[in-house]
């Protein structure tokens, strides 16, 4: 394959990974225990937090930040792994 159609491959792919992220950022998961409820997004954004009926923005604030760090070591892992869009392009780490 030639590198305009790998471009063009790789343009796609990214056509389909803005569309499921902007999918998952309409997607609602609830979860309620006790006293405790948790809204967050398909796109792992926590949008309510609420222990005892009190709702703590600066928590979901430092939950948000969490879940960043945790997609960022994650994406290290998978770049360690040779399993980033690069490899597709024969690039290597």
């Amino acid at each position: 394959m030639n590198m305009l159609g790998k471009l063009g491959d790789l343009k796609k792919l990214r056509d389909q990974a803005v569309a499921i992220q902007k999918q998952l950022q309409q997607e609602e998961i609830t979860i309620e225990e006790g006293d405790i409820r948790v809204v967050i997004s398909g796109d792992q954004q926590i949008r309510e937090f609420t222990v005892s009926g009190i709702t703590s923005e600066d928590a979901i604030k430092v939950l948000n930040k969490a879940i960043k760090e945790s997609q960022k070591v994650a994406a290290k892992k998978l770049q360690e792994m040779g399993g980033g869009l690069g490899g597709m392009l024969g690039g290597g780490n």
